[in-house]
C-alpha cells in the first residue's frame, strides 16, 4: 500500500508539472487548471487514505466552507479584480503553511518530548514566510481594492527598520532552533514556545512594514512575489509534517513565482530592488493640496492626425476587454 501511495504522489507531481506548462499558454490555460486540480484531487485522496482515523466532521465542514467560498469568489469577483483576489489566495496559502507549523509544534513532536533540530528549522521557517505572505497579501489586498491608500507609505529610516526587524527574527530563529524542547509533563514558561510566538508576531509586523512602501502600481509584482512566498512556505511546511507532494508543489509555486516576478520586472525596465525598496510611485504634493506636473490634453482632431500619420496601429485587449467580460469570447 505503502508503494501505491508513493506512485499516486509522484503521479499527482507530475500533473503539477503539466498543469503549469500547460498554463504559459491562453489556448492550454484552462485545460492546465484542471490538470493541476486532479492532481490536487489525487495528493489529497492519497493522504486521507493513510490515515486511520478521518475526522470527517472538520475535514467536510472545512472543505465544504472553503468549496463555497471559492465557488462564490469564482461567480461575482469580476476580471479586473482578480489581482486582488490572487492577493487573497496567496494569503490564505500563507497563512495555513503558517497554521500547519505552529500546530506541528503542538502536534506529534511535541508529544515525543523532543523535536529534531531540522524539524523545528523547517518549522519557523514556514511560521516566518508563511506569517510575512499572509500580511503582505493583505495589504497588497488593500491598496489595490482602494481599502487603503495606494501611495507607498514611507517614512524616515524604513529600510533600515525593516533590517533590524528581519536580523531579530533570524536570531529567534536561531534560538528557537537550538533551544532543547520542555518534556511534555513539564509546567511552567516554556522558553521556546515563547520564541515561536514571538517569530510569528515578528513576521505578520514584516510583511506589512516590507509593503507599505511598494506603490499601488507594483502590485502586481509584489503578488507574484508574494505567490512565490506562499509556495515556499508551503515547501517548508512539506518538510515539517514529512509530505513529498508538499514539497514539490511548493517548489514549484515558489520557483515559478520568481521567474514571473522577473519577467515582470524586466517587462517594466526595472530591476526586483527597485520595486521593493525605491518607493517608485510616491509623488510630491502642492501646498495647496493639487498634484504637480503638467497635463497633455488631446483632442479628436489631434487624434485623427495622428493616425493618419501613423504606418502601422496596433491594437491591443486589455482593461476594456476584461471590464466587458469578453475574455471567454476573444480566444
Amino acid at each position: 500500500m505503502v508503494l501505491v501511495r508513493g506512485l499516486l504522489y509522484i503521479l499527482a507531481s507530475i500533473l503539477f508539472v503539466l498543469g503549469l506548462k500547460m498554463l504559459s499558454s491562453p489556448a492550454t490555460a484552462r485545460r492546465g487548471n484542471l490538470v493541476s486540480a486532479l492532481g490536487m484531487l489525487i495528493a489529497v485522496a492519497t493522504t486521507l487514505s493513510a490515515l486511520t482515523v478521518i475526522p470527517w466532521v472538520w475535514l467536510l465542514g472545512g472543505a465544504g466552507l472553503g468549496a463555497a467560498i471559492g465557488a462564490l469568489a469564482a461567480r461575482l469577483v469580476k476580471m479586473t479584480a482578480m489581482p486582488e483576489m490572487v492577493g487573497l489566495f496567496n494569503g490564505f496559502g500563507g497563512l495555513a503553511s503558517m497554521l500547519v507549523g505552529w500546530a506541528e509544534y503542538h502536534g506529534s513532536w511535541a508529544a515525543a518530548g523532543e523535536i529534531p533540530t531540522f524539524t523545528r528549522v523547517a518549522i519557523f521557517l514556514t511560521i516566518l514566510i508563511g506569517g510575512v505572505a499572509f500580511s503582505g497579501s493583505l495589504v497588497a489586498y488593500g491598496k489595490l481594492s482602494a481599502t487603503i491608500t495606494g501611495r507607498p507609505i514611507l517614512y524616515q529610516g524604513q529600510n533600515i527598520v525593516n533590517a533590524v526587524l528581519l536580523t531579530a527574527i533570524v536570531l529567534l530563529g536561531v534560538w528557537f532552533s537550538i533551544q532543547r524542547a520542555r518534556p511534555p509533563e513539564a509546567t511552567g514558561f516554556d522558553l521556546a514556545y515563547a520564541l515561536l510566538l514571538g517569530g510569528i508576531a515578528a513576521a505578520l509586523i514584516l510583511g506589512v512594514l516590507s509593503t507599505i512602501p511598494i506603490g499601488g502600481a507594483d502590485m502586481p509584482v509584489v503578488i507574484s512575489l508574494l505567490n512565490s512566498y506562499s509556495g515556499l512556505a508551503v515547501c517548508a511546511a512539506g518538510f515539517v509534517i514529512g509530505s513529498t507532494v508538499l514539497i514539490v508543489s511548493g517548489a514549484l509555486v515558489g520557483a515559478s513565482g520568481i521567474i514571473l516576478t522577473q519577467i515582470m520586472c524586466k517587462a517594466m525596465n526595472r530591476s526586483l530592488t527597485n520595486v521593493l525598496f525605491s518607493g517608485f510611485g510616491a509623488t510630491a504634493t502642492t501646498k495647496a493640496g493639487g498634484y504637480q506636473g503638467e497635463a497633455s490634453p488631446i483632442t479628436p482632431e489631434d487624434t485623427y492626425f495622428l493616425l493618419e500619420a501613423a504606418r502601422n496601429v496596433v491594437i491591443v485587449p486589455g482593461y476594456g476587454m476584461a471590464a466587458a467580460q469578453a475574455q471567454h469570447g476573444v480566444r
